[in-house]
């Protein structure tokens, strides 16, 4: 005879165990199981199902099937002997004949299976014998275990040297950071998911992070840090390329390369000041429609460098949301905050915390939101007719966002072969191992925010497709929180003002100006300028060309001296002519007038030098 496979299922065809003794395709053989529960019959027990290929003799065990799988042309009664061998060998070895218990002893199964059967044959050997030989021990493996061991604890030993240094620099680093507690947050950019969809009741889970680097003036420059790129070759795994060939999709690379871009990353930022804002979406949704619990909460978090660069505050504005409401770390001055919605210490002598982490400064919360609020709602509705099951799935976005890398998972029963897809907006994919379907969007704009899908399976339970997950990001948060400047403090003395306020710090408010040169380009102002002030935007940064280009100045801001003498200071750092003067001087202009217009205030390093 011949042993095609012997199995453990369970009685929906899930595969538990299983060891294959001739050449097999893992999509053949988890086919063949996933056939097994539609021929069997109840009531019967040792016996045996035929099919046009191969014979299925199989013996129940509680809730599972204890399963052979031979060709047509071995002799009944040896298959019988077999499988009676292997339904004492599985009580021997797994604690519970159930799904868990066959699990955690599915080597163990595996391996005495190899005793009992070679190359498809039934060895002579008792149970007994086979405990014997599967409990044998080798020197090699006490000598391999032994090694294991040394390096496991001289990498402990090391590993607790580390930890004691690193604290030991905490502590010398968070001296002058004491009351702030930072946190560790992820570094990936927008990730939304929900789940929803008609027909059954699920629970969706909506994220929105909404994380960036802000562009307003700092004590030095900052910008958007790019997406790490690995580029190095590497040779193509044999065992990996033969799982691809079999239909399954391999992550490990890609998700190694993230997690190693990101930390990269976040070891080595470029940015002396990170500000991220975080909405998370929790968000429970009926199978018929109808929201169960819509809560939306948001994070402000900050990360510093160094020392120097903590002594600032943070300008914020928000959108006037129903239900939402602001709560902010105890260090963190609240009559500043909900007078004029600005972040700062309450000590402003004492920066905030430098270092690799963020410190997490204000939180929000946003309560009362109803069914049309939701980003993005999906439809289910599948049809049985015959032995054939047709599903239709569509989804609606809202105009609220625009939605990219879209993934709408919707799961399928055990399949032999992938569904026949019939119609489909975007781009299918099918995950054979956890019997799902991918649909893909890359991008839900105004051109597409509604789309719809269209496929067939063998006939199966309407509940099967429940509960559908979708995955996709955004640029946008419900509250719409942003940090519009980030304001200086010289040494901690003056607190950030607005620059419609007067009258305190050095003096009175000053205007800065963007003075003609002929270096300048529109481009380069475009680009320029927005990094350092915020508030102006590319378009108006264009303007402000073109008017100096006009009059030989143009205003830029208005803020107290100390300010505007940092946005000078910013400017020409950014290669752009910049000069202030005093608010009250409407007319006046700053002296040294000559044929370019404005003599600056500020230089840049190559006039300085000429």
């Amino acid at each position: 005879m011949v042993v095609l496979a012997a199995s453990i299922i369970s009685k929906s065809g899930k595969a538990l165990a299983s060891r294959q003794y001739v050449d097999m395709s893992r999509i053949r053989i988890e086919g063949l199981l996933a056939a097994f529960p539609k021929l069997v019959g109840t009531g019967k027990q040792h016996t045996y199902v035929e099919t046009e290929n191969v014979r299925y003799v199989y013996q129940p065990i509680e809730e599972l099937y204890l399963l052979l799988i031979t060709n047509k042309q071995s002799n009944i009664l040896e298959d019988l002997d077999t499988l009676r061998l292997l339904s004492k060998i599985v009580p021997e070895y797994s604690p519970s004949l159930d799904e868990e218990g066959v699990c955690k002893a599915a080597f163990q199964l595996i391996f005495a299976f190899d005793e009992a059967i070679s190359l498809g044959n039934k060895e002579n050997v008792t149970v007994p014998q086979i405990k014997q030989y599967c409990e044998m021990e080798s020197h090699e493996e006490k000598l391999h275990k032994l090694i294991m061991q040394s390096k496991i604890n001289d990498t402990n030993d090391l590993m607790r040297r580390k930890v004691t240094e690193i604290e030991k620099n905490k502590i010398d680093r968070g001296k002058t950071g004491e009351g702030f507690a930072p946190t560790r947050t992820p570094n990936n950019f927008n990730d939304m998911n929900i789940r929803g969809g008609p027909g059954s009741e699920i629970n969706p889970i909506f994220t929105d992070k909404t994380r960036g680097r802000s562009s307003a003036p700092s004590p030095a420059p900052i910008k958007m840090s790019g997406a790490m790129k690995l580029s190095k070759a590497h040779k193509p795994n044999q065992f990996l390329e033969s799982l691809k060939a079999e239909g399954e999709v391999i992550l490990e690379d890609t998700q190694l390369s993230t997690i190693q871009s990101r930390s990269s990353s976040s070891i080595l930022p470029s940015d002396p000041i990170t500000v991220t804002i975080e909405e998370k979406l929790n968000v429970t949704v009926k199978r018929d429609g109808g929201v169960n619990n819509f809560d939306v909460q948001g994070t402000l978090a900050l990360q510093v460098l160094n020392d120097t660069d903590g002594y600032i505050q943070l300008q914020i504005e928000n959108q006037d949301a129903p239900g939402l409401s602001f709560r902010t770390h105890p260090n963190i001055d609240k009559q500043l905050f909900n007078g004029q919605k600005i972040v700062g210490a309450r000590d402003p002598t004492r920066p905030f915390p430098s270092g690799q982490n963020e410190t997490p400064l204000v939180k929000w919360r946003i309560e009362g939101l109803n069914e049309s609020s939701l980003p993005l709602t999906v439809s289910c509705w599948p049809s049985t007719s015959g032995n054939t099951t047709v599903v239709n799935i569509e989804y609606e976005a809202s105009d609220m966002f625009d939605l990219h890398n879209v993934i709408v998972s919707i799961p399928l029963p055990a399949l032999r072969d992938a569904p026949s897809v019939k119609q489909i907006d975007g781009e299918w994919r099918y995950d054979s191992r956890n019997s799902v379907l991918e649909w893909s969007v890359m991008l839900i704009d105004q051109s597409n925010r509604s789309g719809s899908m269209e496929f067939s399976v063998p006939a199966a339970d309407p509940s099967t497709f429940f509960p559908i997950s979708v995955g996709f990001s955004a640029s946008k948060t419900f509250s719409n929180v942003k940090v519009t400047a980030i304001l200086p403090l010289q040494g901690g003395g003056d607190t950030g003002r607005l620059k419609d306020r007067k009258g305190t710090g050095s003096g009175d408010s000053y205007k800065v100006l963007l003075l003609d040169d002929p270096r300048h380009t529109e481009k380069h102002v475009e680009t320029a300028l927005p990094q350092v002030v915020p508030s102006v935007t590319p378009e108006a940064a264009r303007q402000l060309f073109h008017e100096s280009r006009q009059k030989g100045a143009a205003l830029v801001i208005v803020a107290v001296k100390e300010h505007a003498e940092f946005y000078a200071q910013m400017m020409v750092r950014h290669g752009l002519r910049s000069a202030i003067e005093p608010e009250s001087d409407m007319a006046a202009l700053p002296t040294g007038v000559s044929r370019d217009g404005l003599r600056p205030a500020i230089e840049p390093e190559s006039d300085m030098a000429a």
